[in-house]
């Protein structure tokens, strides 16, 4: 038998180690809070990124709803056990500025992909609510959104509605939702996602109604709530009235409620425009339309804040992972990928060049609600009551905000004392976030 050298062996493990070693993949974990329809997507993006290169690797981690996202990667960072990039709800913005030590600019990360940094391609509108004040984009608007309406065809065939013409006020909404109960069309009328978003944030910006001061966190985070003008008692006095008789049903504090419009129970749904997706998995035969607004209201509609989710990268990784992460946002940058991204779960497209390419496919002409998200957030210059919504602890304010609605809606307090207790309670937490 023929005995191998120890020199031998020596040298065929170095071989094998130098050989193994040039082709290590960096691993860029990827936390995020989508389910359904919108999981399977960040799942295909993932496997297509890692199947286009040897070099890295991206590892998305599902943690739960948005603000479950928020709160495990703040415990994260504390633990020193951060992901590379998470997934914040926009509720969660004014946080994560707060913490700008905690994270890497994404600008700043975009620059390490060998391109010149262009921020102009990206659409405006969403951009601007993820950067600094003097425009240094700090987060990748992955899926940005707008709300609109859905509603379920059949049931306004039953209830002799117009299938081809949704309601385009709040006036309406109401009529159309006791129509539909009163006939025996549905369960429930009208159902909402995200009464904090939906019905107050976006609510004061579609008719140009002041949220808070200091163009409502925009301009500086010492802000003093402002939701319990007329305007916002008579809307939420008119919810909490068709909840009696169950023509509006609650569904929950965050998309729970999409669920009670998916199951034929509700006929009408205000839900954010990701989730299309959902609603075309169901089969379900369905509409939509622009954001109810208030009639007779000054400037309405205006325009619509984003909501949705941005990508959000930590500080204190090496440039490996860095690069990585550049590489990952320059993919998810490219036309083809943004416009697809766009007709397949309802989410704005990212770029402009994406937008401007769906458009000339035609998808627009042949299914025309699906630029109604698009043209709610660009169609009007935006005002200092329409730039966004922006706290140090907006998750916090939209608790006791939610807080107050429910026991509105349980019938234990007008409309009026909710929206009194609102500001009162979310006013104080906003001094305490602030060490006031």
């Amino acid at each position: 038998m023929k005995t191998i050298g120890l020199t031998a062996i020596v040298a065929a493990s170095v071989t094998l180690l130098s050989t193994s070693a040039s082709f290590a993949v960096t691993e860029i974990s990827w936390w995020h809070a989508m389910t359904g329809a919108n999981n399977e997507v960040v799942e295909t993006l993932a496997k297509e990124f890692n199947e286009s290169q040897s070099d890295y690797k991206v590892v998305p981690v599902f943690k739960g709803t948005y603000p479950e996202t928020l709160n495990a990667g703040i415990a994260a960072f504390r633990a020193r056990q951060a992901p590379d990039i998470i997934q914040v709800f926009d509720a969660g913005t004014g946080v994560m500025m707060a913490a700008e030590k905690a994270i890497k600019p994404v600008a700043d990360i975009l620059s390490m992909s060998g391109e010149s940094f262009d921020k102009s391609k990206y659409l405006g509108g969403i951009v601007s609510y993820y950067s600094k004040p003097d425009g240094t984009m700090l987060s990748f608007p992955y899926n940005s959104s707008s709300p609109i309406l859905y509603y379920n065809k059949d049931a306004f065939q039953k209830a002799g509605l117009d299938v081809n013409n949704p309601p385009k006020t709040w006036t309406e909404v109401w009529d159309a939702a006791k129509k539909i109960k009163t006939s025996g069309a549905a369960a429930c009328g009208y159902t909402s996602t995200w009464l904090t978003w939906i019905q107050t944030e976006n609510f004061a910006a579609w008719n140009n109604q002041q949220w808070g001061t200091n163009e409502n966190g925009i301009a500086a985070l010492d802000v003093e709530l402002k939701i319990n003008t007329p305007v916002f008692v008579k809307h939420f006095d008119e919810i909490a009235a068709l909840a009696k008789d169950g023509t509006f049903k609650y569904g929950g504090r965050t998309a729970e409620a999409k669920n009670l419009f998916l199951s034929g129970e509700c006929a009408m749904l205000t839900e954010s425009s990701g989730g299309l997706g959902d609603m075309v998995k169901s089969g379900m035969n369905f509409g939509t339309g622009q954001l109810p607004y208030e009639a007779g209201t000054e400037g309405a509609p205006q325009n619509t804040i984003p909501g949705g989710a941005s990508l959000w990268v930590f500080g204190g990784k090496d440039d490996d992972k860095y690069k990585g992460v550049a590489a990952f946002f320059e993919f998810l940058s490219q036309t083809p990928i943004q416009s697809r991204l766009h007709q397949v779960s309802g989410y704005l497209p990212v770029t402009m060049a994406a937008y401007e390419e769906t458009k000339k496919s035609g998808f627009y002409e042949k299914k025309p609600g699906r630029e109604i998200p698009i043209q709610q957030m660009m169609g009007k210059a935006p005002t200092a009551n329409s730039k966004g919504v922006r706290l140090a602890n907006l998750p916090q304010v939209r608790d006791i905000l939610n807080e107050e609605y429910e026991k509105m809606l349980a019938g234990q307090q007008t409309a009026q004392q909710a929206l009194d207790n609102a500001v009162e309670r979310g006013n104080a937490a906003i001094k305490q976030a602030l060490g006031k």
